[in-house]
């Protein structure tokens, strides 16, 4: 197969030609006919080190089966499937019934996040060893949605992945300071009468976890970095050449606290209803530019899918969370792109490169050249759309973005030279 008229990172066109599911030549006007890519932008298929596809368990808010199909949408080609399941993802067995599920159903490579504590109960480390010698061969462990917040179980958990190169990915926030919280602590959290969650929370977990992992000498990443006072951590760490990785969602990137007052329809809208919370304009600039000059490594989607009725409900007892895989390479662009602080080949390594690095992916994440694994994501930036949440893959419509305008389409998804999407739609 060949796929016509793209450009590489955005570069000069160019047609790639696919033969058993690698790359096998590029070069322009190649000859015989293909899939024509419209002059799209051509990025290695994207790679996800934080969704949440719910199975087993909530299979009324997401499936394997549906979640792959939002990830390919949005031109992911692989995703880390993380722990907070029914039951949790703490044993051997659980992890690989969802990378079988994945083999099975799968739109796009599915990794299963294998949990730190058991029952994500904080008390007593999981099956790490066994999750990782199992067939889903788990690397990235996480209690996301609760924080290690035990120091002595955490050093233990550190201590343990450097075994098989593993790495521990931390929901950074303390319990106590956050008890009962609401949205982000400070002056709309006040005047709505909203138990306020401090920037202090998250980055007191963040420096400690530091710490830990360089007394340790192991790998530490950071999940959904939100204030910028985090940001001044991670940077600090890694200045001392600390083996500390982080990312931030798309959300926290575009969206900040004062929509949860004033949005276009209305206070109190638990669609914005987040964890961690947005937060101000200030922070939301810090992480850009945290995420440009490479503080924060990667862009991750903490895509967190929910049923209608956990959703629309009054804001103290909705979920938290926001569905995010199949507007993320948009909401990238309109916060990185079209501000000048990316560029697509940046965009590149924070959305697939260095993602896949962490997760340690040795298929994903690759250069799109001679001999690679031809997944590829092809990327019209000019068009600009109305985000319409009944269109989605996904089973639930929580999106932040119903009725907004973003730029961006993601034409094709190819997953080792087979097209999951093409013209926009599944395959």
């Amino acid at each position: 197969m060949i796929i016509k008229n793209v450009r590489i990172l955005g570069g000069e066109p160019a047609d790639i030609r696919v033969s058993d599911g690698v790359i096998a030549e590029i070069g322009p006007a190649l000859p015989g006919d293909g899939v024509d890519g419209g002059g799209a932008i051509a990025l290695p298929g994207l790679v996800d080190l934080h969704t949440h596809l719910r199975e087993p368990g909530r299979e009324d808010a997401e499936t394997v089966q549906t979640g792959t199909q939002s990830a390919a949408r949005g031109g992911y080609t692989a995703v880390h499937a993380m722990a907070n399941t029914s039951p949790v993802a703490d044993t051997a067995g659980v992890v690989e019934q969802v990378w079988r599920l994945g083999r099975e159903f799968a739109h796009c490579d599915v990794h299963p996040v294998g949990a730190v504590t058991v029952g994500l109960e904080g008390r007593q480390l999981a099956e790490l060893g066994a999750m990782a010698d199992s067939a889903a061969r788990v690397r990235v462990f996480s209690d996301d949605g609760k924080c290690v917040d035990d120091a002595v179980l955490m050093r233990r958990a550190l201590e343990y992945v450097k075994a098989f190169d593993g790495v521990i990915a931390q929901h950074a926030q303390e319990p106590r300071l956050t008890s009962g919280a609401q949205m982000n602590e400070g002056v709309i959290s006040g005047r709505l009468g909203l138990t306020g969650w401090p920037a202090v929370a998250e980055e007191a977990i963040i420096a400690r976890d530091c710490l830990l992992a360089a007394h340790v000498g192991s790998r530490l990443h950071v999940c959904h970095v939100s204030t910028a006072g985090s940001v001044e951590i991670l940077r600090w760490a890694k200045s001392k050449g600390w083996n500390v990785t982080a990312e931030v969602t798309p959300h926290h990137l575009l969206l900040t606290d004062d929509l949860v007052e004033e949005s276009p329809v209305g206070a109190y809208n638990p669609i914005y209803k987040v964890n961690p919370p947005l937060r101000t304009r200030a922070d939301v600039e810090a992480l850009r530019a945290a995420l440009a000059d490479g503080t924060i490594d990667i862009v991750a989607t903490d895509h967190a899918p929910h049923p209608v009725e956990d959703k629309e409900t009054e804001w103290s007892a909705a979920a938290m969370g926001m569905v995010g895989l199949e507007t993320a390479l948009s909401v990238v662009q309109e916060a990185m792109v079209e501000t000048g602080l990316l560029d697509w080949a940046g965009v590149a390594q924070r959305m697939s490169v260095v993602p896949a690095r962490i997760g340690r992916l040795a298929g994903q994440g690759r250069a799109l050249e001679v001999g690679a694994p031809a997944n590829i994501t092809l990327y019209d930036p000019s068009v600009r759309t109305e985000v319409d949440p009944s269109a989605f893959a996904s089973k639930s419509r929580n999106t932040p973005y119903e009725g907004m305008t973003l730029p961006g389409r993601v034409v094709a998804t190819f997953l080792r030279g087979r097209p999951t999407v093409l013209e926009g739609k599944l395959v």
